[in-house]
């Protein structure tokens, strides 16, 4: 018998377990992070009354994400995924989200198909450690929160203004201005295995250089470290950008929305803030 109830804290060992079996790039942080931005919307399966699966769903007004869905590797193909989706579909619906969004992996991506999701574009996950040769301080200035929420609303159609605040708290982005006014932002947070780049958006009036100047500054920030990165694949200039710091493809996502479509700009996102975030 499976049942889905509310995630707590104290279930943090249970989810860094299910991640550090999918190998993905979480951290304690992302995690209270989570349970901030939607606690309502974290969830965990229990099968036989035993810990087995964890999904999350935040609410951005008419568009939810949904991420984390995890399943316990030896208790897999017992509906438990669908079990911890049907759930999490339910919040968000229920929480007035016309359209629901999540990037899939190849794993996920049938479940999410039954489920009535379909494809929007892919994306390319990069990584790779950057050289270490760090020439001096950081050269962009912060960027100011409200004006980049406008720009992250333009590029990813929903009001993340609360996500944007949340990373902010824990690192300030960085930004590229013309008279006055802001015309990209980057930002990036530790990871378990890797610094994650982004989200890192340019304006749609922004010239190409801007999302390269991003990239350069992300990169000069982390020399010498390990990155990753999550790039549209119809965006050549930021995979061109990221491969000429000597990132490499790691795996494939593909976004995907049940409901209405969003007006979402692939071209005008250099890094998706990832997978878990959109």
């Amino acid at each position: 018998m499976t049942i889905v109830r509310r995630m707590t804290a104290e279930d943090f060992d249970f989810g860094f377990q299910l991640k550090a079996q999918a190998g993905w790039n979480q951290t304690r942080d992302d995690w209270r992070r989570f349970l901030r931005l939607q606690p309502e919307g974290c969830f965990l399966a229990e099968h036989h009354g035993q810990p087995a699966g964890v999904v999350t769903a935040f609410v951005f007004g008419p568009v939810a994400w949904i991420a984390m869905m995890l399943v316990e590797k030896s208790l897999r193909g017992r509906g438990i995924g669908r079990a911890l989706m049907e759930h999490a579909l339910a919040f968000a619906e229920n929480s007035g989200a016309k359209s629901v969004r999540l990037d899939a992996t190849p794993l996920g991506e049938p479940l999410y198909q039954r489920l009535g999701f379909t494809p929007d574009f892919p994306l390319t996950r990069y990584g790779g450690e950057l050289p270490d040769r760090k020439i001096g301080p950081p050269f962009l200035p912060e960027a100011n929160l409200e004006e980049a929420a406008m720009l992250d609303q333009a590029a990813s159609g929903a009001d993340r203004r609360r996500l944007l605040a949340l990373l902010w708290k824990q690192q300030p982005g960085w930004g590229v201005q013309y008279e006055g006014k802001l015309q990209g932002f980057c930002t990036a947070r530790p990871g378990s295995q890797a610094l994650q780049i982004g989200p890192c958006i340019v304006s749609e009036h922004a010239l190409e250089n801007v999302g390269v100047r991003l990239f350069q500054e992300a990169f000069e920030r982390s020399a010498g470290q390990e990155v990753i990165v999550d790039v549209p694949d119809a965006n050549f200039a930021a995979i061109q950008a990221a491969q000429a710091a000597g990132l490499t493809a790691r795996r494939p996502l593909l976004r995907m929305t049940r409901g209405a479509r969003t007006s979402e700009r692939p071209a005008l996102i250099w890094a998706s803030s990832g997978a878990e975030k959109g």
